[in-house]
């Protein structure tokens, strides 16, 4: 597309915050990029009424006035894709923000504008084409050594499909340079390393696929009793400091998914700014290697203009979708939607639209959806089996679930972990509460899960039946007192305190403890219920639940997350728990026969 004179007439009749009205945009297209003042202010076009345009500009728009210029671009707002992504910082526009910091310090001044990929950098190229081959989109045209966790394929884009006229030998290239040209029915198409895609665009892929394979993430409550699987979309919502943010960089540091991208999204700066001390020091768990080799970090905080914040989330999806279409399984943490909500609010409001639920425009529903349905696990036009697993976090006024943002939400994901206020008071994290929480991805990765430890399922059924008939008699208790139930009864109340103390709960601080493989999950899982069921027996033979307790195996199921480092160390625990209670067993027997 041809790019509009500059001269074109267009001027600012109206400004509104970060809503600016321009008069003169005959011929402007919907969510086409303009250039707004003396300082080039980015903006969009939101809406068209004859020459007249409203444009929401991702900038701070103090001491703009009427009359000022507006320049068209004739393009959408588009992201860089290439080489160089992995290991930087990005605001909601794709500015690359250490590269801000270097021309200007700190502040990031109006107008500021920089590469957001480096032009000048060569990068070492293998090709994989050979002239006269015929090709189809999303092949391979070669391979770069993006990081030493990341080899980069340089893919045909979607809609270039022909015959290789010409390609270039290995050698190290710029983005800019041509690396092969194909013969299209449209005409010549020249391939270079540097693509551009437009954010509100998902690009395609040949085929959606099902998903089978979880996201394993180390922490026990989610991979055990709620999976995520590649591919899917999950709902973190809690009130204010039940650990969201917390329990999203365990899952983006932890996580087995291959590229991970995290959007701060209109959160505050002292928890944006931990994650950019962080994550640039964290070794991955499984390489050694710096965890930042694999990870794009988007900080658009609260601070940061509302307009860019809206649309953060897409640029950091269709960063996610690029490398799905490499191959890669992708996980993007949002955190928080709430906050993306809020801002599709203000600017409704300036756009005086009809509000809906609390304020809300009526399209918030569709917003979502068209965010959470770019997720997926899909066959890519490459031939790749590639997936983006999304989890975002709700952040619901006092913590009030049944609010817009979490409702709708809700109905767009098929995981839903419900963090509660008084398991992080009592300091229980990850606060995720096992009773009101659900995955309905647990059929579709049961068969994987059982070839990683196999009887999974059944220790899971079982556990979660004790931890709600545990809540059952907890009720009661409240009521008549614990002293008052039958050992029978007051066994789930033990085995309860079992499992939240030595499964649920973990402890991101010790090293034994913040990661926990999926055959460790399953034989501290079947210690403890090994237990539960051993002692069953005995209560009903008549041994009292206090001699039970007071077995040393009880307290060493506790510890024994923190005291095992894996499966190995793990094996003979449950055995030693039979044995106590077959001991205990014996001994009463004895007694009773005397």
């Amino acid at each position: 597309m041809s790019r509009p004179e500059s001269g074109s007439g267009a001027r600012v009749t109206r400004v509104s915050g970060p809503v600016v009205r321009a008069s003169g945009m005959t011929g402007s297209l919907m969510y086409e990029v303009v250039r707004v003042g003396e300082l080039g202010l980015v903006g969009e076009v939101v809406r068209q009424n004859g020459d007249t345009a409203t444009v929401q500009v991702y900038e701070d728009t103090s001491m703009l006035k009427p009359g000022a210029s507006v320049e068209r671009t004739g393009e959408p707002l588009s992201l860089w894709l290439g080489p160089g992504l992995i290991g930087n910082i990005y605001d909601g526009i794709q500015r690359p923000l250490p590269e801000l910091f270097r021309k200007g310090g700190a502040w990031i001044r109006r107008g500021e504008r920089a590469d957001p990929l480096d032009l000048s950098r060569r990068w070492e190229f293998t090709p994989l084409l050979k002239a006269g081959e015929a090709v189809t989109e999303g092949r391979a045209a070669g391979l770069v050594k993006e990081t030493p966790l990341v080899e980069h394929k340089v893919m045909l884009p979607p809609g270039v499909s022909g015959t290789v006229r010409s390609a270039v030998p290995a050698g190290s290239y710029t983005l800019n340079d041509a690396l092969a040209v194909i013969d299209t029915p449209a005409g010549p198409a020249e391939i270079k390393m540097l693509q551009k895609w437009p954010v509100r665009l998902p690009r395609p892929a040949r085929e959606r696929l099902r998903v089978s394979q979880p996201l394993v993430t180390g922490q026990r409550v989610i991979d055990t009793f709620f999976p995520l699987g590649k591919g899917g979309c999950a709902c973190i919502p809690g009130g204010f400091g039940t650990g969201k943010t917390i329990t999203q960089h365990q899952l983006a540091k932890w996580s087995d998914a291959g590229i991970i991208i995290f959007i701060g999204c209109g959160e505050r700066g002292n928890e944006m700014t931990e994650v950019l001390r962080e994550f640039p020091e964290l070794k991955d768990p499984r390489t050694g290697r710096p965890l930042m080799e694999r990870t794009i970090l988007i900080a658009n905080t609260s601070n940061m203009p509302v307009a860019a914040r809206e649309v953060s989330i897409y640029t950091g999806i269709t960063m996610a979708e690029y490398y799905r279409d490499m191959g890669f399984d992708v996980a993007v943490f949002a955190d928080s939607t709430s906050r993306w909500a809020e801002a599709l609010r203000e600017m409704a409001s300036r756009l005086e639209e009809m509000p809906a639920e609390e304020g809300f425009p009526a399209s918030l529903p569709s917003r979502l959806a068209q965010f959470y349905e770019r997720g997926g696990a899909v066959a890519t036009l490459g031939g790749d089996r590639g997936s983006v697993s999304i989890v975002g976090a709700v952040s619901p006024p006092g913590g009030d679930f049944s609010e817009p943002v979490t409702q709708h939400t809700r109905r767009f994901t098929r995981v839903f972990w419900s963090l509660d206020t008084e398991l992080a008071n009592a300091r229980h994290y990850p606060s995720i509460n096992w009773l009101r929480s659900y995955s309905d991805y647990l059929e579709d990765v049961g068969e994987a899960w059982e070839k990683a430890a196999p009887g999974w399922r059944a220790l899971r059924d079982e556990a979660m039946a004790a931890l709600q008939r545990e809540e059952h008699f907890r009720q009661i208790a409240r009521l008549v007192g614990p002293d008052s139930l039958p050992d029978g009864q007051r066994l789930f109340l033990f085995t309860g305190g079992l499992l939240r103390d030595g499964f649920l709960a973990q402890s991101a601080f010790d090293e034994a403890d913040a990661y926990c493989p999926l055959d460790k999950q399953a034989a501290l899982l079947g210690a403890i219920l090994a237990f539960h069921r051993g002692a069953a027996e005995l209560i009903k033979n008549g041994v009292a639940l206090a001699e039970l307790s007071a077995l040393p195996c009880a307290a060493e199921l506790v510890r024994a997350k923190t005291a095992y480092a894996g499966v190995k160390e793990l094996a003979p625990l449950e055995a030693r728990v039979k044995e106590e209670l077959a001991g205990l067993a014996k001994r009463k027997s004895a007694e009773a026969a005397a």
